[in-house]
């Protein structure tokens, strides 16, 4: 008989009861307690995150910035309640904490109260970092941690690009400022130059001024040497006259001792002398014009003589070390001197007074005739007379006397005018080259300061000065420099999608090893009649195979139309699927035919080495070396990369790759399963008494 005849009597078996009924119904939906169930129980879970209770704490009290409330706090908590992710509580910080111990929250998220002053502080002299706080408990869920760091990583983000934002906003209105203020600076900087070039001129004006009064002060300096040596001689002149009328004096005063008994004795010859006077006036009236041309030359040589004496005494009495013993009576003789000069001073300006005019003059003369013709007349009232006479003389005397002391005190405070004269001239030659250092300085300055005016000019174009449109734009890019372009090929549309090419074939292998449970590896009548070993092999492989096929058409419908599994491929995943199951039961086939009741076991634990080494959730190399060492050698994980492929769609590189791999595998263990069934025909102790029966 041959295999497929051999396969169908094998199958005929179910239909002959109702149990037989059951199990092969069983056996067919057996893969959807694996496929279905877990994609279903695993399709979205991210997009109910929603239905995840999370206790949301917002202590945050707020800050001021720049004149501006701010509220960060709840800007975030308003932004989460408006989100789809979670199912956000607001509670109290220790409402929180009780919640997330004991289950009622996964997770819970704190804005502290100080939240809003940290971000404020970016504006401040002393910025800080806000911290969200964030809390989990992986003794309620290890799963929910993960997604909640990257959830609120995504948070953080968000709230930080704000703060940037805000905080790089202020920058540009700083810039905006600094390019007002700078343009405002080069203005006073245009203002300067004008004014410095003004003080340049002052300065240059100033210069020329002071060169003019170094020649002044040097004139007055040498002028007043002069006359400081004069001072000297009026000083001499002056101590001469006094010791003049000192001598006067005495001999007035002695001769008023003789000439009183005189006077007495002699009034009437007074008398005749009074008229010789007025006798005289009118000569003199007759010779007027010769005496107004005399009256200046004595005041001049009184004068002189008053400034010799200054002089005298000066150097004598004034600059000597060790005063003369003579001072006393040359300041007596500068002072008498000077009082001379001053009544030769008077009587030339009496003279002067007349201007010229002879005519006043003699009228004045003719009085002076007349006065003394009364003196004649009071002659014998003459020694009352007298005595006024020699008071007025000693009055010469005293005034002689200051007048030489007068002359001292100018020679002594013109020696101290010559010394000023010459300090003045010296400070007036340091201000002259001062002037001129500053007339070059203050060129400079006006060349500087033209350059400072151009300078900030370039300065201001060169310094940004953005308006509210631009500063957002800028704000948003600097902010947030970085954008992830993301290109996700071939994308799966959902968490279920993505693990189907994990848990179909898992299904699929159950399904096998489910199916041979109830089959036998090889049929017995075909070992019993003594078949070719290739007929057994095929005639156990091929029901199980076609029961493959049927669970594959199942899982796929549950999938695609109830669960809503969408392939790229959809024929090409059903037609690869059976490729699937048919390596699948001869792998099963061949470890129960070689290994009786331990090959169960060890179809057990292939299935397990796959799982772990196929690279269905993590990728194989996050795994141990063990299971990166024997990944290429098991088929599923083949399976999983073609599935991949047929499914979210790509390159059918790896498809036609592991088809390859699954037709050797099939081929392989059919043939193996055809050695064994060769040994199998053969009756041993082992066979009649096996160790382990199950």
């Amino acid at each position: 008989m041959r295999s497929p005849k051999l396969a169908a009597l094998e199958l005929r078996r179910f239909g002959r009861g109702k149990l037989p009924r059951a199990a092969l119904a069983a056996l067919l939906l057996l893969p959807l307690l694996y496929g279905a169930l877990y994609l279903w129980s695993f399709w979205d879970p991210y997009g109910r995150l929603d239905r995840i209770p999370v206790a949301l704490v917002d202590d945050d009290k707020g800050a001021t910035a720049a004149g501006r409330r701010i509220t960060v706090g709840d800007d975030i908590a308003k932004g989460l309640r408006e989100s789809d992710t979670f199912e956000w509580h607001e509670v109290s910080a220790a409402e929180a904490g009780k919640g997330v111990e004991n289950g009622t929250y996964y997770m819970s998220l704190t804005m502290p109260s100080d939240f809003s002053e940290r971000i404020a502080s970016s504006s401040g002299d002393s910025p800080e970092t806000g911290a969200l706080q964030v809390r989990t408990n992986d003794a309620n869920n290890y799963i929910v941690g993960q997604i909640s760091r990257t959830v609120f990583n995504e948070v953080r983000t968000a709230a930080s690009t704000k703060a940037s934002r805000s905080f790089l906003d202020r920058i540009f209105i700083s810039f905006s400022d600094i390019h007002g203020a700078t343009v405002r600076a080069a203005e006073g900087a245009d203002r300067l130059t004008g004014g410095l070039g003004t003080a340049e001129k002052g300065s240059k004006d100033l210069a020329d001024g002071l060169k003019e009064a170094k020649k002044g002060s040097g004139r007055l300096s040498s002028g007043l040497r002069k006359l400081n040596t004069g001072a000297g001689d009026l000083q001499d002149g002056a101590r001469q006259v006094a010791d003049g009328t000192r001598a006067l004096a005495d001999r007035v005063n002695g001769a008023a001792d003789q000439v009183r008994p005189f006077l007495k004795k002699n009034s009437r010859q007074i008398a005749d002398t009074a008229t010789l006077v007025a006798d005289s006036a009118g000569v003199i009236s007759d010779h007027l014009d010769a005496f107004v041309t005399t009256a200046p030359l004595a005041e001049s040589g009184t004068r002189k003589a008053s400034e010799t004496l200054e002089a005298v005494y000066a150097k004598r009495c004034v600059h000597q070390l060790v005063p003369d013993l003579a001072c006393d009576d040359l300041k007596k003789a500068k002072d008498a001197a000077a009082d001379a000069a001053r009544l030769a001073k008077d009587v030339n300006t009496v003279v002067r007074d007349y201007h010229g005019d002879t005519t006043a003059l003699r009228k004045d003369l003719k009085t002076l005739q007349r006065q003394a013709r009364a003196l004649a007349q009071a002659a014998p009232h003459l020694s009352e007379d007298l005595d006024d006479a020699v008071a007025k003389v000693n009055a010469l005397d005293k005034g002689a006397t200051q007048v030489a002391a007068g002359a001292t005190k100018l020679h002594t405070g013109l020696g101290t005018a010559t010394t000023g004269a010459a300090d003045l001239d010296t400070g007036v030659g340091k201000l002259k080259s001062g002037a001129i250092d500053l007339n070059g300085g203050m060129y400079k300055l006006v060349d500087g300061s033209g350059k400072l005016a151009g300078g900030l000019h370039d300065g201001a174009g060169k310094i940004p000065d953005y308006d509210k449109q631009d500063r957002d734009q800028r704000t948003q890019v600097m902010s947030d420099p970085v954008q992830l372009a993301s290109q996700d090929l071939h994308k799966a549309p959902n968490y279920g999608t993505g693990f189907a090419p994990y848990f179909i074939p898992l299904s699929l292998w159950v399904g096998a090893m489910v199916a041979y449970m109830l089959i036998p590896p090889l049929n017995r009548r075909a070992l019993a009649a003594g078949a070719s070993a290739w007929r057994i092999a095929l005639a156990g492989w091929l029901p199980v195979a076609a029961v493959g096929v049927l669970q594959t058409a199942a899982l796929m419908a549950v999938l695609h139309w109830a669960i809503g599994l969408q392939m790229a491929h959809a024929a090409g995943t059903i037609g690869f699927l059976f490729l699937v199951t048919a390596c699948f039961a001869a792998l099963v086939q061949w470890l129960n035919a070689r290994f009786g009741a331990a090959g169960r076991i060890l179809v057990l634990a292939l299935l397990m080495l796959q799982l772990t080494s196929a690279g269905g959730t993590y990728p194989v190399q996050t795994s141990p070396g063990f299971f990166n060492a024997i990944h290429p050698f098991l088929p599923m994980s083949y399976i999983v990369e073609a599935l991949r492929r047929l499914i979210t769609g790509g390159g059918l590189g790896p498809v036609w790759q592991a088809c390859a791999v699954l037709a050797a595998f099939t081929a392989g263990a059919v043939a193996l399963t055809a050695l064994s069934a060769r040994r199998k025909q053969v009756w041993t102790l082992d066979r009649l008494h096996p160790e382990l029966s199950l």
